[in-house]
């Protein structure tokens, strides 16, 4: 399955080859493996050999990525705040709008990023509706990684 991240802030799509674990129209859970450089973004990081567990929702406004180290250990979840993925039996499409949240991997610690980028775009004057979904997703991730509802319940590699 080829996965199609869209950051239309940067104007460039990250495609990736990702193993289908499971799929429908409405949620694809694929496993992807990090094959590029280390990346430390202070609060965790992504280094070759982790694996990611990746959600995708065809009807919530995120996705949410669990990091695992090579070890099998949980880095913790970085989630997107995108428009709903559109899911086939051999494409993801999820376009980022650049709003983030990261959660420990005991979800004590829970970040929003990118809040600058996100209002950058500017959607509150040219799409009301994106700004305001994008608001609302983000606390919905937070509730649910506060709560440990899935997938924030999972500390182990399936």
């Amino acid at each position: 399955m080829v996965v199609h991240l869209i950051k239309s802030a940067r104007r460039t799509t990250v495609s990736y080859v990702a193993t289908p674990l499971l799929v429908s129209p409405d949620y694809a859970l694929v496993r992807a493996h990090w094959t590029r450089p280390a990346v430390d973004l202070g609060y965790m990081q992504f280094a070759p050999g982790d694996t990611l567990d990746e959600h995708f929702y065809a009807h919530q406004w995120y996705s949410i990525f669990a990091v695992y180290q090579q070890d099998g250990r949980l880095r913790g979840w970085y989630c997107n705040v995108s428009r709903p993925a559109i899911i086939t039996a051999t494409t993801i499409h999820s376009h980022d709008l650049e709003l983030d949240l990261f959660v420990s991997p005991d979800r004590q610690q829970r970040t929003r990023l990118d809040i600058d980028e996100y209002e950058a775009q500017q959607y509150q004057i040219h799409d009301p509706a994106t700004y305001q979904a994008g608001w609302v997703a983000l606390a919905q991730l937070e509730s649910l990684a506060q709560s440990g509802q899935a997938p924030f319940d999972i500390k182990e590699r399936l």
